[in-house]
């Protein structure tokens, strides 16, 4: 075995452990939110993305198949977690959340409405989780299946369905902070299987 070729399946070794931490701890980090297994998740896809980018030759028989499965849970389950700590570290937690998973904002006050009316609260932005996880998958998928071009649409049909409440800017910060997290983590991940694939 040439020395190319020892490089090569150490490699393909090293892609194959990482992309395995990564989905490992993209699931923990989703069901167990803690800060350390997003932190592991997101190291450990950024050796598998580095791996995938610098290996040679064809991919070795399985590893396909294993970098897209990796690619869609990683993307699906760590998505979540890279949004709420693009959140946390953009915002501090100024927001209050709702009981729907949404964020609660004061209501519009009518124009010529007394100025001493306080505003109550309203929930915004709800089903936010689902939705996210959606968006990734629809990403992923995308990404792996080799057609980006699908993420002008996942992209267009969040934009319209949230349009009517982005009218407070809380939830427009959170909006375009959670969505682009979310969307840069589930494309570095279907990148991953998307390098494997080529």
């Amino acid at each position: 075995m040439t020395f190319f070729a020892f490089a090569d399946a150490i490699t393909w070794a090293l892609l194959a452990l990482a992309l395995g931490a990564a989905t490992t701890f993209s699931v923990l980090a989703f069901l167990r939110p803690r800060r350390l297994f997003f932190w592991l998740a997101a190291g450990s896809l950024a050796l598998a993305l580095i791996a995938a980018a610098t290996a040679q030759g064809p991919a070795p028989f399985g590893l396909s198949l294993l970098a897209s499965a990796g690619a869609i849970a990683i993307a699906t389950f760590g998505g979540s977690p890279a949004a709420g700590t693009a959140l946390d570290l953009a915002m501090g937690g100024t927001v209050a959340p709702g009981l729907h998973g949404g964020i609660l904002v004061a209501s519009r006050v009518a124009p010529g409405a007394p100025a001493a009316v306080v505003p109550e609260k309203r929930e915004v932005l709800r089903g936010g989780l689902t939705i996210g996880v959606l968006e990734r998958l629809a990403t992923a998928g995308a990404i792996v299946a080799g057609y980006p071009e699908a993420l002008a649409i996942v992209v267009a049909v969040k934009g319209v369905g949230r349009f009517t409440e982005l009218d407070a800017a809380e939830a427009r910060e959170r909006f375009i902070i959670g969505t682009f997290a979310s969307l840069i983590w589930a494309a570095a991940a279907g990148l991953v299987a998307h390098l494997v694939l080529r």
